[in-house]
């Protein structure tokens, strides 16, 4: 991922108004291995019902605020991020829901969808499990980061869509 400033940050959320964008508290971005991530996630931990994302599209930033589900799912059952598709403890994985970029997100549209809870899923597509000792590392990891650029990319469509 290229990286951002604090600026660029704001400037790219496509679902929020000025006065949310302004509210948004930013993570530590001397901190951030760019070159080990599709996108930059993080949760306020002022409202930990609040999670943000960004990522690049083409040459553009598209940054997109979400909501977490007030409850959890059981901790003794399993759930699948949609993002990086790993299979995790339901308290792991959250409901998130972002509003509809325009004029659709003003009227009260939505979309929704199961995401690893710490949104850190450029993170752990990186931790292989043991059973990819057998196949060539360089390839598994090219098929986990295209896979998860493409889906966030799919999830962003979704929210960008006027239907």
């Amino acid at each position: 991922m290229k990286p951002l400033t604090g600026a660029e940050i704001r400037a790219s959320f496509v679902n929020a108004t000025p006065d949310e964008i302004d509210r948004i508290p930013l993570p530590g971005l001397h901190e951030i291995i760019w070159d080990e991530r599709e996108y930059l996630g993080w949760r306020d931990h002022s409202n930990r019902r609040r999670g943000f994302l960004v990522h690049w599209q083409d040459d553009r930033a598209v940054g997109l605020v979400l909501g977490a589900a007030e409850t959890s799912l059981r901790p003794g059952i399993s759930a699948m991020c949609s993002l990086c598709q790993i299979t995790r403890s339901g308290d792991n994985v959250t409901l998130f829901s972002a509003a509809k970029a325009g004029e659709a997100g003003l009227n009260g549209d939505s979309v929704g969808t199961y995401l690893c809870d710490d949104l850190a899923c450029s993170y752990l597509i990186r931790l292989l499990p043991p059973h990819a000792a057998m196949q060539a590392p360089g390839t598994l990891m090219e098929h986990r980061t295209s896979g998860l650029t493409q889906r966030l990319h799919a999830l962003t469509g979704k929210i960008l869509s006027d239907s």
